[in-house]
Parts: structure tokens; C-alpha cells; sequence
């Protein structure tokens, strides 16, 4: 690992937007750090969800150059590369950033069937500050063009940084199984105590704050918190587009345990029952286990194939940084 002084980067960034981005991730500033600076640790989450990174080759030196590649479920190979300009161990990484090709020569976006109107050159800044034994890390990428690209680049971005949020957990991430034929069961630990989890749950103030992938906003509609209450929460996507879901109420034991029917309006007739429960475990921080179960199996296929997984992802990371905010009605 190098231990260069700061150096200033003399290079001037692409004239186009900026795009800011902060995280508090649940990890020492050294791991963090290694997450973006070591090629075995960057695989397990460069690109964005659904997307695997196959390859990643970093020489990292100021003046040394990346090449990294982010796959598609549909096999497709997207590289970029670029080179390291400011390297402070723990704390600054500046780089520039450009689409390339598999041998690391600069394309332009056009290459890949995207807008002309990416400059060849753009430039990225991590910064990573020690935030209460975790980690504050703001990204800065600079020159995007305006208007959707930026949006899109954003998506992508929060995207991929959950999945660093992810990697960095390790055994306090994610994890969905198919227990059996037509059950899903989803388990995440949360660093926050438990009352505050299953309030987030069921305080319709909190919901639009973290329910839902990052790229769509959440209306509640009807939120009645009682045993045979109705609940409809409606997701609007980036293209405007409305998708309902609907249920009902049937358990509410705080802060423990929660049940509910789960219809998404777009597929009518195909209703879930969903278990949640909230485990308190040790440093303040909660375990919680969704269970799904379906009338089928095709029940639960088809919801599993349509992104459940990667929804649920989103919404956990969003939900994580809502409870550091520390801004739910105690």
C-alpha cells in the first residue's frame, strides 16, 4: 500500500455536473479503503446491481492506471479506466474516469450505445473520514452531462455502493434463501436498537424514507396499524410510472413481530404472507427475518425473478442510513 504525501492533481475536470454522493458505511476507514484500492476486494461490488465484475487490474500509484470491468446478466463486458492522480492512503483517492475497451484504450460512451455527450475524461474524488468506528465516504464525479445521464450515473453509482455496503458487512449482510418450495426468507442485521427498527416499520412518516429501490419515490396511501388494518403503498418510478401494493394488517406484537399481506397491484390475485421478525443482538444492533410465503411455487419464482432481491438490498441500505440519521419519533 502506498504512503505518498498528498499530491495535487493538475489536471482540470470535464465542464459538466457534478454528482455528490455520501455514505456511512458500518466499517473502518482501512477496510473501506481496501474495498476500493484492492482488485479482489473492488470485484465483489464495482457495478451495479445485477451486474458482476469479472475483472479488475489496479496499479496504484499516482500516475498508475486502473481497468475495470463490469458484466451484464446478458454476458456484455463494460470497461472503464483511467489514472490515479491523488493518493492519500485512508483518506483522498482522485482519479480520472473514461469508457474504455478490454485492452484499456480510451472509447467514447458511443462505444457502448450510450450518449455522446460523456466527455472523454471525467474525474472521481473519494474522501473517507472516520465517523463513531465507521466510515464517512463522499464521492464527488465530476463532468457528467446534464439532465438524465447524471441521473442514470447516480442510480448506478448508489447501486453499486450498495453492494460495497454489502461486501463490507460480511456476515451482517443480506442473505436470501428459498427454505422451501414456496417460502423466501430474507435476513439483515441493522446497526440500531430494536424499537427503532420496528418503528420505521410501521410509522408511515418513515416508510417513504427508505421503502423501495433509491430510483423510485414512495407514496403511502393508507397505513391503518392494527390487526386487520388495511396498508398501499404506491413506488413512482423515474419514467413517472405508478406501482401499487396493498395488504392487511393480521399480527402486531412491538417490537417483535409483524405480519401482513403483500399484493403488488400489478399482478392481482397473487398474495404473500409476509413474517417479520425483530431479534435484539448484542451492541444495540437488530436482526431482522422476513418470511414470504406464497400459494406456489410460480408465486414465489416470478417474485424472486422480478428484482425482489435487489429491491429488498435498496431498501435495507436506505433504511440503515434513515436510522443514523437518527431522525424516526423516538
Amino acid at each position: 500500500m502506498p504512503t505518498k504525501k498528498k499530491t495535487q492533481t493538475k489536471a482540470k475536470s470535464a465542464k459538466g455536473r457534478d454528482l455528490v454522493i455520501t455514505r456511512f458505511l458500518d466499517a473502518p476507514r482501512e477496510k473501506v479503503w481496501k474495498a476500493w484500492t484492492e482488485p479482489d476486494e473492488v470485484k465483489k461490488w464495482w457495478g451495479p446491481a445485477p451486474f458482476t465484475s469479472p475483472s479488475a487490474r489496479i496499479d496504484l500509484r499516482v500516475g498508475g492506471r486502473y481497468l475495470l470491468c463490469m458484466r451484464s446478466p446478458e454476458g456484455k463486458d463494460y470497461w472503464s479506466t483511467g489514472v490515479y492522480r491523488e493518493i492519500v492512503p485512508n483518506e483522498r483517492l482522485v482519479y480520472t474516469d473514461s469508457f474504455a475497451d478490454e485492452k484499456g484504450r480510451v472509447v467514447p460512451a458511443t462505444h457502448y450505445g450510450l450518449s455522446g455527450d460523456f466527455p472523454l475524461e471525467m474525474r472521481v474524488t473519494v474522501t473517507f473520514g472516520e465517523h463513531g468506528g465507521k466510515t464517512k465516504m463522499t464521492l464527488r464525479h465530476e463532468g457528467l452531462p446534464a439532465g438524465e445521464m447524471t441521473r442514470l450515473t447516480g442510480a448506478g453509482w448508489n447501486s453499486s455502493l450498495d453492494k460495497l455496503a454489502e461486501s463490507l458487512r460480511g456476515e451482517g449482510g443480506m442473505k436470501l434463501t428459498l427454505p422451501t418450495d414456496r417460502e423466501v426468507v430474507v435476513t439483515r442485521v441493522l446497526d440500531a436498537p430494536r424499537d427503532r427498527v420496528f418503528q420505521a416499520y410501521v410509522d408511515p412518516k418513515a416508510i417513504p424514507e427508505w421503502w423501495g429501490p433509491r430510483s423510485f419515490t414512495t407514496r403511502v396511501d393508507r397505513m391503518d396499524v392494527r390487526p386487520g388494518g388495511a396498508w398501499r403503498f404506491v413506488n413512482v418510478g423515474p419514467d413517472g410510472q405508478e406501482h401499487g401494493f396493498h395488504g392487511v394488517f393480521r399480527e402486531i406484537r412491538p417490537p417483535e413481530r409483524l405480519t401482513w399481506t403483500f399484493e403488488y397491484e400489478g399482478a392481482p390475485g397473487h398474495v404473500s404472507v409476509e413474517t417479520i421478525t425483530f431479534e435484539e443482538l448484542r451492541g444495540g444492533k437488530t436482526k431482522v427475518t422476513v418470511t414470504a410465503r406464497f400459494d406456489s411455487q410460480e408465486d414465489r419464482d416470478g417474485k424472486v425473478n422480478a428484482g425482489m432481491e435487489w429491491g429488498m438490498r435498496e431498501s435495507y441500505e436506505r433504511l440503515e442510513e434513515l436510522l443514523n440519521r437518527d431522525t424516526l419519533r423516538q
